[in-house]
């Protein structure tokens, strides 16, 4: 099974000061269809004007995973952190108990965009923690997030991995998921071919019961894969 989510078709909202699309239901888009898939809860792509972003808000047993793509992130937390995440970092936050949280875009005359992204953890009740990392762009097939924060990725707790790939226009490249688990390919930038089904920049493509995943770069792309655990009931 494969299954195109075109950008066009995630839920919308506009707010002035932030444009967000949320491909599975959050705040005030709600689809019965797309309540998520496996461990992802949220996917949402935002854009915040300049001097803008989100206030002190709490967030409890959910793992939060921010890949910022244009501009910079002023990061504020209740465990004390007040860091700055640029374009091209990953920021990790395991929610754990409960914290406290804000997001502002620090600059006048520059606007953010970034993926928001939340993964339900398999541990609950975890004390919560924070870390960033900016991985190597010149490297074609990087892990970014994993279990065990093996090969200098960063922990997640939960059963999955992600791996930022970077294509260059015609190349090929397969993934071989383990029987039962699912995959769920973000398209960053760029057009991708897999089998027949093209997907381009912002688009996310679900995938299920197929053992080998083979795909191609139809211009230079990025894409997010994230190997994700069988679904249970």
């Amino acid at each position: 099974m494969i299954y195109l989510r075109k950008a066009n078709e995630r839920g919308h909202a506009n707010h002035g000061w932030l444009d967000s699309w949320h491909t599975f239901s959050f705040a005030n888009y709600y689809d019965r269809d797309f309540m998520g898939f496996s461990a992802l809860r949220v996917i949402n792509e935002d854009r915040v004007i300049p001097g803008e972003g989100f206030g002190t808000h709490p967030h409890k047993d959910m793992e939060i995973l921010t890949y910022v793509l244009e501009g910079n992130i002023e990061h504020k937390d209740s465990m004390g952190n007040k860091e700055n995440v640029p374009a091209g970092e990953f920021q990790i936050m395991s929610a754990g108990t409960g914290i406290t949280h804000s997001e502002y875009n620090p600059n006048s005359d520059k606007g953010l965009h970034f993926y928001q992204i939340w993964i339900m953890p398999n541990t609950v009740g975890i004390t919560p923690r924070y870390d960033q990392r900016r991985f190597d762009t010149t490297v074609s097939k990087q892990l970014i997030l994993s279990p065990d924060a093996r090969d200098g990725s960063l922990k997640v707790f939960q059963d999955m991995t992600l791996w930022r790939w970077n294509l260059k226009k015609g190349e090929e490249a397969q993934y071989q998921a383990e029987t039962g688990r699912h995959v769920w390919l973000q398209v960053v930038k760029g057009k991708i071919t897999i089998n027949d089904i093209i997907a381009t920049t912002s688009d996310g493509v679900a995938i299920a019961n197929e053992d080998m995943i083979r795909f191609v770069g139809d211009e230079d792309s990025e894409i997010l894969l994230f190997d994700l655990p069988p679904v249970t009931a």
